[in-house]
């Protein structure tokens, strides 16, 4: 291993005046990145003149970005195929275009769409609110993936995608799912790519997920609006449940006993909306897309 050459007391200090320098620079970079103030093209035209910039590590740069942070930077990285340790300086022509079509001027690519999350306890009305949301709204409704069989009634790519274990298992480990999920023996997940490309697009986004899925996204989005969705009332819901006339008295107390589970944890989303009207759930949907 060589020895490191030893340094005179005045070459020290500058070089710590120069690390301290290249610090400040990057520090303010990134502080403008936050605000909006520079995209990600801007930095890299920067970064061919200023060394300081140059050798900043794109995983601190990407989640300087408003809603991104470090978990959601770190994800980004992998499903391109790009080192954690990665420099600017370092990328390659394709890493550079790849990470510009995650991160596109809003100058000319408009702003970002709103995602929400719409979760609650089993027989709530999930799926019909996703659905009446998709007819009445602009909203881009995300299709789930899943391993259980389609019943006779359902067409795949457009109620689910049904995948094999082994297909499901292969997009796990490759990080395709924005989250997933194990539920009554089947696997659920939200394939991550259609997500991101209708909100660059500008389009808002609803995801129609189970609540530990809600938990997943929020932590690598956490711009997401977590919406709970809550029954009139719990002689309601069992009344959903005990309707739907699929499940044996065995799966139906199983279903009843994990919606009392799952309505306590009401109070970690960002919002709860009774579900008197679907209608009326519709509108509130919307509305908050409205807001800035």
């Amino acid at each position: 291993m060589p020895i490191p050459p030893k340094l005179t007391a005045q070459q020290r200090a500058a070089a710590l005046a120069k690390s301290t320098a290249a610090r400040q620079v990057r520090a303010a970079i990134k502080s403008r990145v936050k605000s909006g103030g520079l995209s990600l093209s801007a930095v890299f035209d920067l970064a061919q003149g200023d060394e300081a910039i140059a050798k900043m590590r794109v995983v601190e740069l990407l989640e300087s970005f408003s809603g991104v942070g470090k978990v959601r930077a770190i994800a980004i990285l992998d499903r391109l195929t790009i080192s954690q340790t990665r420099r600017i300086q370092g990328l390659g022509i394709a890493q550079r275009k790849n990470l510009l079509r995650e991160f596109p001027d809003r100058t000319s690519a408009g702003e970002r769409g709103k995602l929400l999350v719409l979760s609650g306890p089993g027989g709530v009305g999930k799926s019909t609110v996703a659905k009446a949301l998709r007819s009445k709204s602009s909203f881009w409704v995300s299709i789930s993936a899943t391993t259980r069989v389609a019943r006779h009634n359902e067409v795949d790519g457009v109620d689910y995608f049904f995948y094999t274990e082994g297909e499901f298992e292969n997009a796990v480990k490759s990080n395709l799912f924005l989250e997933w999920a194990e539920f009554a023996g089947n696997r659920y997940g939200t394939p991550r790519k259609p997500v991101e490309d209708a909100l660059r697009e500008g389009r808002n986004v609803l995801l129609e997920i189970e609540i530990s899925g809600a938990k997943q996204v929020k932590q690598s989005a956490p711009e997401a609006i977590l919406i709970f969705l809550q029954p009139p009332s719990w002689e309601e819901l069992v009344s959903r449940l005990e309707g739907r006339g699929t499940d044996s008295p065995e799966r139906r107390a199983a279903r009843l006993a994990l919606a009392q589970e799952e309505l306590v944890q009401a109070g970690l989303f960002d919002l709860s909306i009774v579900n008197e009207r679907v209608e009326e759930v519709v509108e509130r949907l919307i509305g908050l897309t409205n807001k800035p």
